[in-house]
């Protein structure tokens, strides 16, 4: 067996988050679940949301999936309950897992959209106490506690992420691009202090594709019945975009020990795109007046990027285009792109052959070093079996 460590899984937030983790002046308005129509939805002031089927389909023959909301009972228990998660994960040798939320967005973005700000707030808030109180309690020697921020306030994103740092917070959850989503970009300097506090600290920043919104490939009105095969299918090309838009802004160049991580976005575009990257930096930073020209975007990538692959034999053939100290692996438990329950035969496929001081470095050590977050050796020996 492989000893996996995944820096991309998502918790399922279960019904009782919010009701039982802001203050009692905000219950009534914060998330929380209600019954319609046989049917479970998350309702708050001013929005609602069903969870929708592809975010929780870990167990589930693939001709079940579908996009239709589900109830909670309709989904394996490990989706929301920590204590079922690390059972398994356990079952398919995973021994570590970074979750990102759910209800949120993958950055926390949907708490900008609240009108009530101080209500925006207690929720950011309450997830952090829940995930750092209740889900990583559950499973401290597996679980890395990541926290999210608000994501319309630099000072309040500090003061929420010294908190939450305060309280064993290992890692910030984050947005690829906050301009999407109607803030500041990485090349207005708004976001420094930010970066700073998270240089300071030597908290990597986790970035999943998607967590500034969806993409601008297509959507359903065109009528298009692929469409959201085709959105899947080229979700890398966000993250490849996001990570170039990082590398090529101010923040990298004034924080060079800042650590950026983009979740689920692949590894097999990386050598292109770095080619590409500096060609056009060389050629366009003197009428474009590049902040810190001399650094190219490939250096940047380099010294201060992490890449995280799922099931990629071909992309990870190119791993020494890059770095092989800087790919992660991950599962995405529950999310459509999990190889669970299959998670080491899915790791088999693309690590026979290769050198096991490579294997280890993918699998779980760049991982333990990044997060500083050592496997538990006395639970991976209770699990772990030679492979075959």
């Amino acid at each position: 067996m492989y000893k996996l460590f995944s820096v991309d899984d998502h918790v399922i937030e279960p019904a009782h988050v919010w009701s039982d983790y802001v203050p009692a002046k905000y219950k009534d308005r914060a998330p929380h679940v209600v019954e319609e129509d046989g049917r479970q939805i998350w309702v708050w002031e001013g929005g609602r949301e069903t969870t929708m089927g592809l975010n929780a389909v870990a167990g589930k023959p693939r001709e079940e999936w579908g996009l239709e909301p589900a109830r909670f009972e309709d989904m394996i228990p490990g989706c929301y309950d920590p204590e079922e998660r690390r059972k398994d994960l356990l079952s398919n040798g995973i021994f570590g897992s970074l979750a990102f939320p759910t209800l949120p967005g993958f950055g926390g973005r949907k708490f900008a959209t609240f009108e009530d700000k101080d209500l925006a707030l207690a929720c950011v808030r309450a997830w952090n106490d829940y995930m750092l109180e209740e889900w990583c309690a559950a499973a401290p020697d597996m679980f890395v506690p990541m926290t999210i921020v608000p994501v319309w306030d630099v000072d309040l994103a500090v003061a929420e992420l010294e908190r939450s740092v305060e309280k064993g917070s290992k890692a910030l959850c984050w947005l690829e691009n906050p301009a999407k989503v109607g803030q500041p970009g990485y090349h207005s300097g708004y976001w420094d202090k930010l970066f700073a506090a998270t240089q300071a600290m030597d908290l990597p920043v986790c970035m999943h594709i998607g967590s500034s919104g969806a993409s601008s490939l297509g959507t359903a009105e065109e009528e298009d019945n692929q469409i959201d095969v085709v959105q899947i299918a080229s979700a890398f090309t966000t993250a490849a975009h996001c990570a170039i838009n990082m590398m090529c802004s101010p923040i990298p160049r004034k924080f060079p020990d800042v650590k950026l991580v983009w979740s689920e976005g692949g590894i097999g575009w990386i050598g292109a795109a770095l080619e590409r990257a500096d060609r056009q930096w060389d050629r366009h930073k003197y009428w474009t007046h590049l902040e810190g020209d001399h650094i190219m975007p490939s250096e940047v990538a380099r010294r201060n990027m992490w890449f995280c692959m799922i099931e990629e034999p071909i992309g990870f053939k190119y791993r020494h285009d890059f770095e092989i100290d800087r790919i992660l692996w991950e599962s995405d438990y529950p999310h459509a792109d999990t190889p669970f329950p299959r998670a080491q035969a899915g790791a088999k496929e693309v690590f026979e052959g290769v050198p096991q001081d490579e294997v280890d470095k993918v699998t779980h050590q760049n991982a333990e070093k990044l997060f500083d977050f050592k496997l538990n050796d006395e639970l991976v020996a209770a699990y772990l079996t030679p492979n075959a």
